[in-house]
Formats: C-alpha cells, structure tokens, sequence
C-alpha cells in the first residue's frame, strides 16, 4: 500500500503556560518543543513512523524550517520528492501556547499566504489519498487522476474549497466544529438526540461518504449497519491536545491501509490520539505502533461501541424510534 499525503506543513514551537498571557506584558519561558506540523503533514509522519509507504506532497520555504520539516521526512523514510520549495515565500510557523490546566491549546499560525503545489504529476500511483484540504487544486486533481483510490479528508476547517472537495471523498474524518457549522445545528451530549440530528444531516449533504465526527475527549461519532454509534475516547489526563485530531487521520489511514474492519479503524485511532494528549508537542508526540497495538490488545474490552439507545437512524427511511 502507497499512500499520498497533500498538504500544509509548518515549523511549530509550543510552550506550556500557566495562565493565558495578559496584553503589554513581558513573560519569559524556558520549556519549548519544537517539530513539523500540519494536519496532512502530522498524519504522513505517523503514517512513516508506522511503516507504511508514505509520500508528503507539500510546499515548504527555502528556510531553516523548511529544512527541518524535510529532515524529519526523511529520517523516518517518507518519501519527500514532493516535496517542493518557494523561495519568495517563508515556511508556515506556529507559535502554540498549552495551557498546563487542561491540556488545551492556542495556536499562532503565521503566513502571509499558504503557496499551492505547481506540480501535480507523480511517477506512481496511490493506493490512498489523504488530503487536509489546504490545496484544493492539488488534492482535486489527484483525486480525478487516481479514481481507484481510496480518498480520506481531515476536515478541520470550513472553507467553500473544503466543502465542495468533500463531494468527491470516500471517508470524511470532520472535527465537531466543522460537522456544527456545515449543518447549522449543535452538539449536546445530554441529549443524544443532537448527535443523532448533526450526523444525519451532514450524511444527506455527502452521501456518498463514510463519516467520522472526532469530538475530542467525548470520542467519534460514526454509522455502520445503519446505526449511528459513539467509540468512547480514552479516559485521561491531557497535557498537551496539539496535534491529536492529525494523529486520529493518520492512525485512521493506517486501518485502511491494513484493511481492518471500520471500528477497528476507528478503535486504533481513538487509541493512538488518547496516547498522544498526554505527551507535549504535536508529532513529538506521536506513540509508536507497538504502544497502540498494545493499549487495544490489553484494554478493548474496557472500550466498548456505545451504541445510540435512541433514536437508532436508517439513512433510507429516516429515524427508527
């Protein structure tokens, strides 16, 4: 299996604060963790460090951080012959502040501008595609040119681009946020029902898609045999929650590269995010397989499939009271 991963990376610097900086005032920190970020970026090097064969098609800047991210790359034998530089333009940094009480995380991202892929042609062909959705023009083409693919989308944010390249993809793996703002509607875990009305509406809006809501500590919201279902995220003290919806697409694209069953898939993501908040940095943070494949060894029959009690939904006929 080969997959192709496209689009943003970064330089990212994270810095564990006790409180959120108030404005015109000085701080001085000496804890820092530096490494490559990017939604598609974070998922190729998992997908490296896992073993599999990986491609990263991304843009980076003929700086000293453009260097390191393709340092990174190669030292866990991703491919990086798609990997192309701008001279005109500066490697995306982001400045990320942790907050030491709860694990949460703001991030800076500066850029003036994100610059697309110029070379859309590639001397092999995918077996997967994983696309952030940063390059609609790159991820679309792809997607045309390798129809035999399976396509997998980290929709984290709303664009219009992102919206309308979701109709062309096989699994879309949406943020809670992302699923909220393209339906109009909201999530209330004391009333199941809203899970149930969120999930169905944006199912009617990409029905040719298998869907994933990650929602964060709660878990993922998901549909097999026409039942919608919760797979329960880890319980656990979160240190740092940069990074873990990347790692969740990238544990995710390792399933199918391994063509495990659709919960095992989302099992073994569940699993690797749930590691990873309780590590600081975002790909520093990335547990190594044998660490996954442990946890779900000895612990998944203390995850259970918490099945919806109701509503059950039918995607044909509606809602099954």
């Amino acid at each position: 299996m080969k997959v192709l991963c496209i689009g943003h990376s970064s330089w990212d610097i994270s810095v564990p604060v006790d409180d959120y900086p108030i404005e015109n005032t000085k701080y001085r920190y000496n804890e820092k963790y530096a490494a490559g970020g990017g939604p598609a970026a974070n998922a190729a090097y998992l997908l490296g460090k896992w073993g599999i064969d990986t491609v990263i098609a991304t843009v980076i800047g003929s700086d000293d951080f453009g260097t390191k991210i393709k340092k990174e790359f190669q030292e866990i034998k991703v491919n990086t012959d798609y990997i192309e530089t701008t001279y005109d333009k500066d490697t995306s940094f982001s400045f990320v502040l942790i907050n030491k009480k709860n694990g949460n995380r703001t991030v800076f991202n500066v850029a003036t501008e994100h610059p697309p892929l110029k070379k859309y042609n590639y001397d092999f062909t995918p077996d997967i595609i994983l696309t952030d959705g940063h390059d609609y023009g790159a991820s679309q083409n792809a997607i045309s040119k390798y129809p035999n693919a399976i396509s997998v989308i980290d929709a984290g944010r709303v664009t219009q681009e992102l919206i309308e390249l979701c109709k062309y993809i096989k699994y879309i793996v949406c943020s809670k946020g992302f699923a909220e703002t393209v339906t109009g509607l909201k999530f209330n875990y004391d009333n199941p029902q809203t899970l149930v009305n969120v999930y169905t509406k944006l199912q009617n809006k990409y029905p040719n898609a298998n869907i994933v809501i990650t929602l964060e500590e709660y878990g993922a919201l998901y549909q097999i045999n026409n039942q919608i279902k919760i797979m329960p995220g880890l319980k656990c003290n979160a240190i740092d929650t940069t990074g873990a919806g990347d790692i969740f697409h990238g544990a995710f694209v390792y399933g199918l590269a391994n063509d495990f069953d659709f919960e095992k898939i989302i099992t073994l993501a569940n699993i690797a995010a749930g590691l990873s908040v309780q590590k600081m940095g975002s790909r520093l943070s990335i547990p190594v397989l044998s660490e996954v494949l442990d946890y779900y060894t000895k612990f998944i029959g203390a995850i259970p499939n918490q099945q919806m009690q109701q509503p059950n939904v039918n995607p044909n006929t509606g809602i099954n009271q």
